[in-house]
């Protein structure tokens, strides 16, 4: 047989076709990949589809009206009348290629053969499992829309159509992993967004080369991102449709993966990851204000452990008035050693609740409050300072928006700390240094990682900083490049 790269021509000859189908779908060792033989108006039909992904009541339906065909009527032009006249379905296409036909019916679409028929019918009359759209667990907001994304990229896509009601929305398709055949799609307005950018991001699309992305958008961004081992995320997810379309009347590109609740948004800078729904979902004075918090919240899980340190090791560094800083007692252990266990112990934690059941997560938050808290103390592990300020980092770290930027933050914090135990304040200063430098040298599709802030623009850093009312906001943003710059 030949190889899946290689195409094999529909045969006027049903026979022929079906043995090669056969063949490719492996059709009697998988019990759901089903063939039906029919007859109808005296010529040999065969249908292939998944058990499971048909829908049966459209099927019947069409069955029924070839079951009253006759002979004569499809004698002459019989493609096109079954098309026209004796197949009423809205999505159809027909092919001449067997191998397209069997990546199709692994897809979910029904595929209908017909003895004299040179092309394959394609009868897209599938449906997937799928659950309702439901409020996604992270990006939960107080007032504002239920809604969130599925595993079904159809539901993605109409969720997404629904806030954007514009001729200009493209929802641009293609197939990734040679293997998987997983549905992708690219989301646009052609109007707005850059099409350098959408050519740039559909082009890195194309180039993935591997059998199949299970992981799905994971896997997706791993592939069109690069710099592998750099922790800080080049697109961001979400899961809320209202944030997609907002970030597509930017000027960003969205990649909608099949199977997957999460939609990337790119391009993005370090910014995205500290913005949310929240703040745009609250007057624009109580928005600023709670941005402005959550960017407090941020550095402080970055710099509030090794600064603490710093000047807990070296308490000459201190002013008289700030003396209280610092461990009144000191633990039985080094204080690098107790930032190191807890914060270990909060990892443990965190990913121990993720494997938890709901029904034992009460139990779970009792243990660990008695592991960390004033048993931990009392036995002289842990000082109570030291348990004071991993808190607070640990809920800058929780405030977070973006799950992937809280992550990289909580790695750069104990390499920063870890500087700062060898070299204490030479440490700090380069372990800042070489943080602000790499995050300097970082792009997403060619636009700077920290902008507004390097390269510096006053007016985008000015809308960063503070949360303005949406009718003052009359251009996109500049890095963008968008084709309306105008609001």
């Amino acid at each position: 047989m030949e190889t899946n790269n290689e195409k094999i021509t529909v045969s006027k000859n049903i026979h022929e076709n079906i043995n090669n189908l056969r063949q490719i779908l492996g059709i009697g060792k998988s019990f759901d990949v089903i063939q039906l033989d029919l007859l109808y108006a005296e010529r040999d039909m065969a249908v292939f589809f998944i058990d499971g992904f048909i829908k049966d009541d459209v099927f019947v339906q069409i069955m029924k009206l070839l079951s009253g065909l006759k002979a004569e009527e499809i004698s002459d032009h019989p493609l096109e009348k079954l098309l026209r006249s004796y197949i009423p379905y809205v999505e159809i296409e027909t092919t001449d290629d067997l191998q397209k036909v069997a990546d199709m019916v692994l897809a979910g679409p029904t595929a209908l053969i017909v003895d004299g028929i040179d092309k394959a019918i394609l009868i897209d009359a599938r449906t997937y499992p799928a659950r309702s759209p439901e409020e996604p667990d992270i990006e939960r907001v107080v007032r504002g829309s239920r809604d969130g994304y599925v595993e079904t990229l159809v539901f993605n896509t109409a969720l997404t159509r629904r806030r954007i009601r514009d001729r200009t929305l493209r929802m641009e398709y293609m197939q990734v992993g040679r293997r998987s055949k997983t549905d992708v799609v690219v989301c646009y307005l052609e109007d707005i967004a850059d099409e350098e950018l959408v050519i740039d991001i559909k082009k890195s699309l194309e180039k993935i080369d591997t059998d199949g992305i299970p992981m799905a958008e994971k896997t997706v961004e791993e592939f069109i991102s690069g710099n592998h081992w750099n922790p800080y995320p080049t697109v961001r997810y979400t899961e809320r449709p209202d944030t997609a379309a907002a970030h597509l009347y930017e000027g960003h590109v969205c990649i909608i993966v099949d199977g997957s609740p999460s939609v990337i948004i790119a391009p993005t800078t370090f910014w995205h990851h500290l913005q949310h729904a929240e703040e745009y979902r609250n007057k624009p004075v109580v928005g600023a204000y709670l941005r402005l918090v959550r960017f407090l919240a941020v550095w402080a899980s970055i710099f509030l452990l090794p600064l603490w340190y710093l000047l807990a090791v070296q308490p000459e560094l201190l002013p008289e008035r700030l003396s209280f800083i610092g461990p009144n007692e000191d633990g039985q252990i080094p204080l690098y050693l107790q930032f190191l266990l807890i914060e270990v112990g909060i990892d443990m934690l965190r990913m121990a609740a993720i494997h938890t059941p709901s029904s034992l997560a009460t139990a779970l938050g009792l243990v660990a409050a008695l592991m960390i808290g004033q048993v931990a103390v009392e036995v002289g592990l842990f000082s109570n300072e030291v348990i004071l300020y991993l808190s607070i980092a640990a809920i800058g770290m929780f405030a977070t928006p973006s799950y992937e930027m809280g992550l990289a933050n909580r790695i750069f914090r104990l390499i920063l700390l870890t500087l700062t135990a060898i070299f204490h304040q030479i440490g700090f200063v380069i372990g800042t240094f070489l943080w602000v430098l790499l995050l300097v040298t970082m792009k997403s599709y060619n636009v700077p990682y920290l902008w507004p802030f390097i390269p510096f623009d006053f007016k985008g850093m000015m809308d960063i900083i503070i949360r303005a009312p949406i009718p003052l906001k009359r251009t996109r943003p500049k890095f963008l490049d968008p084709k309306d710059p105008d609001r």
